[in-house]
């Protein structure tokens, strides 16, 4: 009778001392990751470096595309005013050789606008496909990092190849493909970075990432000066072969996600992983945890490549986010890529430009770092409400004086950069693991959309900036609206299920 009596009482003490003793899978993963060593850094960059080769794919048009500038060869037919279109091709010359840029050689100074903005325009049409039709890729068995490798060398492969085009139809063909394999490196950079580490070091693997990105864009500049008497082509190639090398040392140092190998159901990697970077005293903690954690494991089949999209839009609360993150990322995205675009349309030395645009992103980094224990929703708010009120400044000011207009298109600049860089982490936090690679591509492509429209803006601006400078401002302020919609997520861990975000955004409430 006392054994019988003592059997419930020793029950009920183990299942209170077993709740006690075993966290959460969340918290397990938090303790897991909460090293950050060198060898940790060292990843850290590796991915991040892949960013470095995707900014220079995604404005080097700034140069290879550039309306050169010319000068007259005879006085009576010619002044510096003159329209090139309504006066002989013989009474005016290139300044630099004719094969310089696409304009120059294959005769596109009298090209309307369309055609002149096509070629960048196909680049950000692939990259509205490339996020659709590859968005998911990352989240199935193939994994982050095996797409990182893959997206890095095809892309710079056809940029070598770009350089047989022999029009301007063949060439923006060419910058559809590469638009189209670029378009999920940044995804999966960003996903991959943040997933290797704890609460506590996801905003400083973003500024890494942001850096890198810029190193990319400003090191355009110092290619295109070197190359200035060459060919277009050497440009390409130039920025294409340090890339097809990085691809090949990414594919043998870089390590996978280890919230992705968990939740594909490969626990015994995820754990010697976690194992060599963890901060927990107890390993038998954590091998419980992981062993319990939820498994999403899916194959790259044609009926399940697309199931993490019809679970994030099977919930009215994940679609309603979706939309306004989408909405809010058309406006930020279309100044942060067409500010650098655009820097043509400024009448300033376009290397100049460049550089002077590019060092407004190291600022913006070290002030996204100072941001990231600030909430989220208000900080987006402030820069690109910034943002926009200089862009509207440049048209106000035309080219009248052009000191006053560069320092506010800097100025436009700097803060769209601000607001993008919290706008990225912004969106990571905002969905679990399960759907986060691909919500990260969805809206990237809702940026890439708004950006489609650009390169026709910035040609159409040549003439009237309200075109270019004036659409930008309106678009990036409007799009500030969505924010009323969204939660705030400063200082709150991930998830890595739908039904664990769903709680948390209850518990929230």
């Amino acid at each position: 009778m006392a054994n019988e009596d003592l059997v419930p009482i020793l029950t009920k003490s183990d299942s209170i001392e077993q709740e006690k003793v075993i966290p959460t899978t969340d918290e397990m993963m938090e303790k897991g990751l909460g090293r950050f060593g060198w060898v940790e850094f060292v990843q850290c960059i590796l991915v991040s470096f892949a960013m470095f080769f995707d900014a220079q794919q995604s404005f080097i048009t700034i140069y290879t595309d550039d309306y050169p500038k010319w000068h007259c060869t005879n006085s009576t037919l010619c002044s510096s005013d003159s329209n090139i279109c309504k006066i002989p091709k013989s009474s005016w010359s290139w300044d630099g050789p004719v094969h310089q840029t696409v304009i120059s050689q294959w005769s596109l100074e009298c090209a309307s606008s369309f055609v002149t903005g096509l070629p960048q325009s196909s680049f950000f049409i692939g990259c509205l496909f490339g996020s659709f039709l590859l968005a998911t890729l990352a989240d199935t068995s193939i994994g982050r990092k095996n797409m990182l490798v893959m997206s890095c060398f095809s892309m710079s492969v056809v940029s070598i190849v770009i350089v047989f085009s022999t029009n301007v139809w063949i060439y923006s063909a060419f910058k559809f493909v590469i638009g189209f394999l670029r378009s999920t490196i940044g995804t999966v950079v960003l996903v991959l970075l943040t997933e290797k580490v704890s609460t506590e070091w996801r905003f400083t693997v973003g500024i890494v990432e942001y850096f890198c990105f810029t190193l990319g864009y400003m090191s355009l500049p110092g290619i295109a000066y070197a190359n200035r008497f060459n060919s277009w082509k050497t440009v390409y190639v130039w920025a294409s072969v340090p890339a097809i090398c990085y691809s090949i040392v990414a594919y043998i140092f870089v390590t996978e996600s280890p919230r992705w190998l968990l939740m594909q159901g490969r626990t015994q990697e995820a754990m010697a992983m976690l194992n060599r970077v963890s901060l927990v005293e107890n390993g038998d903690d954590l091998t419980v945890s992981l062993i319990e954690a939820p498994v999403n494991k899916q194959k790259a089949s044609i009926f399940q490549l697309y199931s993490s999209i019809a679970e994030l839009f099977g919930r009215g609360w994940a679609l309603k986010r979706m939309v306004a993150i989408m909405v809010l990322g058309i406006g930020i995205g279309m100044v942060y890529f067409g500010m650098p675009l655009a820097v043509g349309n400024l009448g300033f030395d376009i290397y100049l430009a460049v550089v002077f645009n590019g060092l407004m992103e190291i600022p913006s980094c070290v002030a996204t770092y100072f941001l990231e224990n600030r909430r989220r929703k208000p900080s987006i708010l402030v820069f690109s409400i910034a943002s926009g009120i200089c862009c509207i400044m440049c048209v106000v000011v035309g080219s009248g004086i052009q000191g006053v207009r560069v320092g506010l298109a800097m100025t436009s600049f700097f803060s769209a950069c601000t607001a993008y860089n919290v706008f990225l982490i912004y969106i990571i936090e905002l969905f679990p693991t399960s759907v986060r690679n691909t919500t990260t591509s969805l809206v990237r492509q809702a940026i890439v959309f708004g950006n489609i429209f650009s390169p026709f803006l910035i040609s159409a601006g040549r003439k009237n900036d309200i075109f270019s400078y004036g659409v930008f401002g309106v678009v990036i302020m409007l799009s500030c609206v969505t924010l009323l919609g969204l939660p705030e997520t400063r200082g709150l861990a991930l998830c890595d299920t739908m039904d664990q975000q769903e709680k948390k955004d209850d518990m929230s409430i």
